[in-house]
């Protein structure tokens, strides 16, 4: 099991929802208001009156196969909107209950 870490402006919460949903991933744990800047050229997300938007978080564990399916489809959500300024990261899931 691999579990996939996703940030993104939170505009497009409903729209990463529905494509895990279309990716048979149906179990993940979401925040709404998390603050961060990109590493790269994105703008910050701090909800403040200099940088007002925020982002999103989420976290979903899922069979390793899936993985590969899940990031090119995150890529090609990225690729379309170059201002979401998402990220993912994937970990090992080692045990769990």
């Amino acid at each position: 099991m691999k579990s996939i870490f996703i940030a993104f402006d939170q505009a497009h919460y409903e729209r990463i929802v529905e494509m895990l949903e279309r990716s048979n991933c149906r179990g993940f744990t979401a925040w709404q208001d998390v603050t961060g800047r990109g590493t790269v050229d994105g703008e910050p997300h701090y909800g403040s009156h200099a940088w007002p938007s925020m982002a999103s978080a989420i976290i979903t564990v899922v069979e390793d196969q899936r993985v590969p399916i899940v990031l090119a489809k995150l890529k090609e959500f990225n690729d379309e909107r170059p201002k979401l300024g998402l990220r993912a990261f994937v970990w090992n899931v080692e045990d769990s209950i």
